[in-house]
């Protein structure tokens, strides 16, 4: 069988993205999902990774995917050993005569990219900020709020240690801000992230990335290994950190959604399309309880105008490297 551009591992929300982006490319690429369900209208290969599972069961499941010089793995791997497991009994079992061994450098015939989340950088920053809380017994010193792919994470994080795993045996991590898009509606979460008033004022900054920049990163990731040395430079070994260049104010983003109408609108309207554009206030319309607290918390932390501050904020991912490496441009930056 033909060697295939991109197997995706576990074919999601991401792949909604990716999936039509392959097409229009005609790039070949084969898909698996637990139940082999169709994604994207295209039909899916069932496999399910268990770590736990009987090595010979391991390795049979694994054999029978198709062979591929990209593999992108959406679903988490956890703690040590799984990244491993994975892309050694890949290697493994679909190595041909042409190649009979696979370096642990990454730089054989197959090529792994593992999506991971921003929040391994957010825990460590917590962590330290809590430290020396205790440590000093009073107001951290203050430091810069930028944070890049180069800045410490938790290590420790199961996630993390998994990514590590893989990075060590030269894969590719693209760690994800918050995604958004299709069914994901960032205003929807409003009502789940701050429920109370006072759940809102713990409330600071907020990263996001769309699913098409996502699926475009990708893209460019498989098509840069044919026209050049994108993987040689961006890929092997490295760990990015991806959002869409902004940095969100959740107080601002609340008072932007601040009309009934928009910011309740019914949930089937936002997954069909429906209401494009700027939706119009109703005729004596009033805002939404979560805006009029978001100005009562202003005016006792001394906020002047919205957005705050980036100090203010305390947390700000500079992701600028990753779309410069990728010679990208975000398509869906200024989430509304």
């Amino acid at each position: 069988m033909e060697e295939l551009n991109l197997l995706i591992l576990g074919a999601g929300w991401t792949a909604t993205f990716l999936i039509p982006l392959l097409q229009s490319r005609n790039i070949s690429f084969a898909a698996t999902t637990t139940t082999g369900h169709p994604v994207a209208g295209v039909p899916t290969l069932p496999f399910k990774f268990d770590p736990s599972a009987p090595e010979h069961e391991t390795r049979s499941a694994i054999a029978a995917l198709p062979r591929a010089r990209h593999i992108l793995i959406t679903f988490p791997l956890i703690g040590a050993g799984p990244s491993r497991l994975l892309l050694s009994t890949y290697t493994e079992t679909h190595l041909t005569s042409v190649s009979t061994a696979q370096p642990d450098d990454g730089t054989g015939p197959f090529r792994f990219i593992q999506l991971g989340s921003t929040g391994i950088w957010q825990q460590q920053q917590q962590r330290q900020q809590q430290q020396q809380q205790q440590k000093h017994q009073e107001a951290p010193t203050p430091t810069s709020p930028w944070l890049t792919r180069h800045s410490p994470y938790a290590r420790d994080n199961p996630r993390a240690v998994a990514e590590d795993e893989l990075l060590a045996l030269g894969g590719c991590v693209l760690n994800l801000a918050g995604l958004w898009g299709g069914t994901r509606a960032p205003r929807r979460w409003a009502r789940r992230v701050a429920p109370t008033k006072e759940a809102l004022r713990g409330k600071a900054s907020l990263h996001l990335v769309h699913g098409a920049d996502v699926a475009r990163a990708l893209v460019r990731l498989v098509e840069g290994d044919a026209v050049g040395s994108l993987w040689d430079r961006a890929g092997r070994g490295q760990r990015w950190m991806v959002t869409d260049g902004f940095v969100y104010d959740w107080w601002a983003l609340v008072v932007g959604w601040a009309d009934s109408a928009a910011a309740e609108e019914e949930e089937e309207e936002e997954e069909e399309g429906e209401g494009e554009g700027e939706a119009e206030a109703e005729v004596g319309a009033e805002p939404t309880e979560r805006a009029r607290w978001v100005f009562e918390l202003m005016r006792e932390h001394g906020i002047r105008a919205l957005p705050r501050p980036m100090e203010t904020l305390g947390r700000c991912y500079d992701t600028r490297e990753f779309w410069e490496a990728f010679g990208l441009v975000p398509l869906k930056g200024r989430m509304c």
